[in-house]
Parts: C-alpha cells; structure tokens; sequence
C-alpha cells in the first residue's frame, strides 16, 4: 500500500468536505448497531433465524465493526491535522488541540458509560489523543512501526476478551451485556463508574493501531480523494475483504454452531484469527467505499448524501444508538431483553440504523449539526 507522501508545501488554502469518509462512518454505524444490540438479549436458541444472525454478525461486525471505527477515527484526526496546517496552525498549537479534543472525548465517553451504557470506546480515542498528541506529526516511518508493534498486544486483548464471551455462550452462561444489566437506573450507574477508568486507559492499546494507520491514510487522502487512488483501493478492499473473509469464517461457523473444536488452542487460535481478520475487514470495508466513490461524481448521489449526513453526524448517532438499547432492554425500561429474540435484535438494530439515516438527512436539510459535535468542537476549539 506504498504511496507517495503529499509533498510539503501544497496545501490548498480552501478545503471542502469530501464524501467518502462521512459515507464511510455512516456504514460503519449499522455494523456497530448490529455487532451492539444482539448483545442486549437473553434469547440465543438455535433457531434457524438466530443462527443465520450469528453466523452473519460473526462475519460482519462483530470485532470488525470497531475496527472500522477505529480506523476512520484515525482518519478523521488525519483530515483535522490536515486543515490545521491550511489554516497556518503551527505543529505546537496542532497537538494543543488534540489534547484539548482529548480531555473533551474522556468526559463525553465517561458521561456515555454512567448515563447510558457501558460500552463505550469513546474514552479510549480521548485516552490514546493524549497519549499519542505528541507524535501525531511525526513521520510516517514512526507512525507505520509504532502501529505495527502495538497491533499483536491489541490483538491479543480484544482476542482474550472475545474468547471468554463465546466460551460463556457456548456453555449456555448468560453472556453479551446481560449478565452487566442492573434492575433500577441508580444501580446500572453505580455499577459501570469503578471499572470505567482501567477500561480506558488500558483500551488504549486496543486503538492505537488504527488510529495510527488511519492517520497515515489522511496524510494521503485515500478516501478525500479516491478517484487518485482507485487503483490501490480497489486492490486494498478485495485482498483484504477477501483475508477477512477466510480468517474470520472459521470462529463464525463456531459461535452460529456448526463447529465445535475438540481443543481449546483451537478456539484461542480461531479467536485470534477472527480478531485479526476483523482488522483486516474495517480497513478494507472503508477502501470498499472509496472504491465505489472512486467512479462516482463528488456528491454520490441521494443516497449517498443521506449516508453522509449520518456519517457528519457519528458521535451523535453513536450515543444515540445507546439511548435506544437503555430505553428497549434495561429492566428499568421496556425491559425487552427476555422477549426479543437474538435475530429480532439485529432487526431492531438496522431499523434504528434506517432511522437515523432518515433523521440526520432532514437535520442536514434543516442545516442542523450533530450536537456531540457542536459540544465538542465548542469545547476543543479556543475562542479567538
């Protein structure tokens, strides 16, 4: 994926918004959606819908959903590095600001993980821009070996984490967010706020390499401007859709059980290999996207605009998701956990999904923001 640095010195004093990656963001909010809500509810019988559910959530959002947004995270950071240079922001003022944008994505993750719930990797990119401000405008040798060193350690605890959640599955244990759902909204408060702050910092290493690579990308502008990439990004989505697909299938056909490995070295390597692939698939699902815009004009046409206006509107849209699992599946709410079924969760999660495409177009008609984004633009941007 080698391809020449954008040379210094052109920097275009004006830059419009491309498509691309707001389309992107606005995909990867369905996989996130369908890799959350299942998690949600008690009902897993092997009925023919819940497996077919589990064997495509597997293979389609479940550790490559946040990946993905991991991934175009990094590459937003890239396009604010990129606009701060064309606006004649010096390097010191530049990491100033993603410190401040940090601080501001701690506290918006930690009011998500007490208020709403806690699943929230939100605190984790405001944790890894504190720690990593410093050398966001380092070279791209520092930010690709920095990313590839880290990537086996992140790896390694998403694949633990995930291993232990199927294993529990498998056994018949409660499992997803079930066993974590307090009775009254009180108790469900309390009960995230001690683990939060480990959770993290030390989601920090799980991020790190995406981020870093997603930056290296904006420095490129692979997904601002894929019509000079087509190539590359075509060549990108399918080797790795296709990787992907073969890594992650295995662990897929066991959760949705039609395999069960005699040999717990077998799960664990199943578990890591469908981490990994999950890695694998976010960056070729956002090359995907470029892929398609790459032959397309600017604006994409209505339904990409309406993906877009989504996708401008993400962490807005992200926390809202959490306020519709809150209010449906919590027994201080509708309390839908015990009656819904593990497929009619995945449909619940593309209803809302198509619901938010409605809602952030007739907001981006209204010429109405996110208001995440509003607040923490406000709070990460000096008054001048």
């Amino acid at each position: 994926m080698a391809a020449p640095a954008r040379p210094a010195g052109r920097v275009p004093t004006q830059l419009s918004r491309a498509i691309a990656p707001d389309v992107a963001r606005g995909v990867m909010l369905l996989l996130i959606a369908l890799a959350h809500a299942p998690g949600f509810v008690s009902d897993r019988a092997p009925t023919e819908a819940n497996t077919v559910t589990e064997l495509l959530r597997s293979l389609l959002a479940e550790n490559q959903a946040r990946s993905m947004f991991i991934v175009l995270f990094g590459y937003a950071m890239g396009q604010l590095l990129y606009r701060q240079e064309a606006r004649g922001t010096g390097p010191a003022e530049t990491r100033r600001l993603l410190r401040r944008r940090g601080w501001v994505l701690v506290g918006v993750g930690l009011a998500h993980s007490a208020l709403l719930v806690p699943v929230d990797i939100v605190a984790t990119y405001g944790f890894a821009l504190l720690f990593l401000a410093a050398m966001v405008t380092t070279r791209d040798r520092v930010l690709l070996w920095t990313a590839v060193a880290v990537l086996p350690f992140s790896v390694a605890m998403i694949s633990w984490t995930y291993q232990r959640s199927v294993a529990a599955e498998l056994s018949g244990e409660p499992a997803g967010m079930v066993p974590y759902m307090s009775a009254t909204y009180p108790a469900h408060v309390l009960s995230g706020l001690p683990g939060w702050l480990p959770d993290a910092v030390l989601g920090v290493v799980v991020v790190v390499s995406g981020m870093l690579f997603g930056i290296w990308a904006a420095r490129r502008r692979y997904l601002d401007e894929p019509q000079e990439h087509a190539v590359l990004l075509r060549r990108t989505a399918v080797g790795l859709l296709l990787l992907a697909l073969a890594t992650r299938l295995p662990e897929a056909l066991v959760v949705a059980g039609f395999w069960v490995p005699t040999a717990t070295s077998t799960e664990w390597a199943l578990a890591v290999l469908h981490t990994f692939g999950g890695y694998l698939g976010g960056v070729g699902l956002a090359a995907l996207v470029g892929v398609v815009f790459a032959g397309r004009r600017a604006t994409g046409g209505a339904v990409a605009t309406a993906l877009a206006a989504l996708g401008q509107r993400s962490l807005t849209f992200y926390l809202a998701q959490s306020l519709v699992w809150l209010l449906l599946f919590y027994p201080f709410t509708l309390d839908l956990a015990g009656s819904v079924s593990f497929a009619g969760a995945a449909v619940i999660a593309v209803v809302v999904w198509v619901g938010s495409v409605g809602l952030a177009t007739a907001m981006a008609r209204a010429g109405l923001p996110g208001p995440a984004e509003v607040l923490v633009r406000r709070l990460s941007y000096r008054r001048r």
